[in-house]
Order: structure tokens, then sequence, then C-alpha cells
């Protein structure tokens, strides 16, 4: 039989245990955060944009979409560790070789999807492969949320568009990846 002392101590004991879960779990999840954006730019569409955003959401590890929208911006969702978010939009702002440097983004909050584990690209062509066909590039988030560098990032992203690319574009997308190197 258990004193009366021994179960307050036990439940003592449980309570802060369980308080102490909590507390870890309302911690990481606060380093959560959804956000939509809108992109403008002189140049973010058609110059490798979209593929600079999911490049970075690659080797972030951040779940989302980005999407040419038919006034010239560019949308984008982002959700993910903040730290990890803030470096992205800083990438963004800065832009590619070809877009337009200095972006704007009108940036507010979304709600966390905990179903959302992709970003995808939705209806990437590219002018510099003469890839007219639209295709959506997929990225599966990896299981162990891990950063990678932006050289891992690139050969991530090259799979994703091989395994998406069929016939004459994947023939096109090939030829440029052999004149990069």
């Amino acid at each position: 039989m258990w004193s009366i002392a021994d179960r307050i101590v036990r439940l003592l004991v449980s309570v802060l245990i369980s308080g102490c879960l909590i507390e870890v779990a309302l911690a990481e999840s606060a380093q959560q955060e959804a956000i939509s954006a809108t992109v403008m730019g002189e140049m973010v569409q058609k110059v490798g944009y979209r593929a600079l955003i999911q490049k970075q959401a690659i080797m972030y590890n951040l779940a989302g979409y980005a999407r040419n929208d038919p006034d010239g911006t560019v949308g984008v969702r982002l959700q993910g560790d903040k730290e990890r978010i803030d470096k992205t939009l800083e990438a963004i702002s800065a832009g590619t070789k070809t877009s337009s440097k200095a972006n704007i983004i009108g940036k507010t909050q979304a709600a966390l999807d905990p179903n959302l584990k992709t970003f995808t690209v939705f209806g990437w062509t590219s002018q510099s492969r003469n890839i007219s066909n639209p295709y959506d590039l997929v990225f599966n988030l990896r299981p162990t949320d891990d950063e990678i560098s932006a050289k891992e990032a690139k050969a991530v992203w090259n799979t994703i568009a091989e395994s998406t690319l069929k016939g004459e574009d994947l023939a096109k997308f090939n030829k440029h990846l052999e004149d990069d190197e």
C-alpha cells in the first residue's frame, strides 16, 4: 500500500513531467510558422526565380509552393522553421543572376498545415532550356528535418526535374546539365 505522502509525491512528479513535455512541445511548435507572400520585382518570372525558391526550400526542408501569378508577381507559401524561412526570404529578396535584385516581398502569416509535406513549383518551364511544357516539380520533405548545402540542394532539384520531365523536354534538360559541367 502506498502512503498518502507517496501518492502525493508520485502525482507531483507526473504533473512535473507532463508540464515539461508540454513546454518542450510548445517551444518546438513556436519555432514553426507558415507564411504566404507575393514577390514583386522588375523580373521575377521566366528567369529561374521559382527554381531558386525551391532550391532554398530543399536546402532548409520547407514545405509550400511557388507559382507565377498572372499579374507578373510570384506567389509563395513557406512553412517550417522560422529562422529557415527568414533565410529563404532573404535569398528571395536578393534574386538570381538573371532576375531583378532587391525584390519586394509582401508577407502575411498563414495557418500551419500539419498535412503539408511537400514544396511544389507549379507550372515550371525553362526559357534557357527551351522547355515550354509546364511541369509541377515536387519536393518531398526529408523526415530528418536537417539542412543541406546549396550544392546538395541543387543535386536534389536536378533529380526532381529529371524524374518529372518527359521525352524531348528531359533530353533538353539533360543536355543543359552536360553543358553546365
